[in-house]
């Protein structure tokens, strides 16, 4: 079954960037990262093979999804940041000429185009971010892989834009590292379970 995965750098007060949309206060460096490259090789941008001059690989996932401004992040460095996979950018006011070669540019709404991607199979689709695409998917995420950084924001982009109704989810892994991350995964409890 192909799972919908919200993989997201958060801080410890449930922030995806600070209030001026920036997140280089999360850790770029430390253990947590070789645990990223073993575990979530294909959530690395694309570009981190190409300085090391090696492929990217197809690990888990074969579709990542993005909000305008988790993809506008990183404008200026590439137009198409996970090349290895197929990329998926939501937005209501972008055209297609505002992304690059290998992006798809999706005006329409994100629950049909995650149904869609699901029932066609394949690998596992990426919730790169960002909280308001991760709150008009919230039924449809099946599992939440949260890396909290420690470090506070106090204001910022959150995890979710607010929904209508709460989402449980069962906690299934939790590592902590030397660095201070902590990655946890949780899979969506379902009615019964």
């Amino acid at each position: 079954m192909t799972e919908l995965v919200y993989y997201v750098a958060t801080s410890l007060d449930g922030r995806i960037c600070a209030p001026d949309g920036r997140f280089d206060a999360f850790l770029a460096i430390g253990d947590h990262l070789e645990a990223i490259q073993d575990d979530w090789p294909d959530t690395l941008p694309s570009g981190f093979y190409e300085q090391s001059g090696s492929t990217a690989p197809r690990g888990r996932f074969s579709t990542v999804l993005m909000g305008w401004n988790t993809f506008a992040a990183g404008l200026g460095v590439t137009d198409s940041p996970y090349a290895h996979l197929d990329q998926i950018v939501f937005s209501r006011t972008r055209t297609r000429a505002d992304v690059g070669a290998g992006v798809r540019m999706v005006h329409g709404e994100p629950r049909r185009v995650v149904s869609e991607l699901k029932e066609r199979g394949g690998g596992d689709i990426w919730l790169c971010g960002g909280g308001d695409l991760a709150g008009q998917l919230i039924e449809e995420i099946d599992r939440l892989v949260l890396k909290v950084n420690p470090v506070v924001f106090g204001d910022g982009r959150p995890l979710f834009a607010a929904g209508d109704d709460p989402a449980a989810f069962t906690l299934e892994k939790s590592r902590t590292f030397r660095s201070g991350v902590v990655i946890n995964e949780y899979a969506r409890r379902r009615p019964g379970t």
